[in-house]
């Protein structure tokens, strides 16, 4: 007659290979605990904690540096059509609705200029890895 196990019934194999270090390694803390090869990896899966490691890659510099050259330049833009603006501001009547016009400008690319760091934000917040 079988000996009957109170254990779940366990269908899959997990294979690794290791080099000669890291399998004395292994095998001195499988002495160290007194247990078998297949409960400590049990163990360690279980209770094993995954820290998330953002990896920035040269193409994501190059992206930064670029970004932050484009910003700069949005910058410039819009502190020049601010200056038209006042310009215009000062003589009045004749230039109305071209203020105005300089105004909506300087407004449409403080927009188009938020939402490309909110794009390159989402962009860069992407790039993760995951490690044991």
């Amino acid at each position: 007659m079988r000996k009957k196990y109170n254990t779940p019934h366990r269908s899959r194999v997990v294979k690794t290979r290791m080099t000669d270090e890291e399998y004395a390694e292994f095998a001195g803390r499988l002495e160290q605990y007194d247990m078998s090869q297949a409960e400590f990896i049990r163990q360690a899966i279980q209770r094993a904690t995954i820290r998330p490691v953002i990896t920035v890659s040269p193409v994501n510099d190059e992206l930064l540096a670029a970004l932050g050259r484009l910003a700069a330049e949005y910058g410039r833009i819009g502190g020049n059509l601010n200056q038209i603006a006042r310009c215009l501001n000062e003589y009045g009547t004749p230039y109305a609705a071209l203020s105005g016009e300089v105004r909506a400008a300087a407004a449409e690319l403080a927009a188009l200029k938020f939402e490309v760091l909110q794009k390159v934000g989402e962009a860069i917040g992407d790039t993760q890895t995951y490690q044991l």
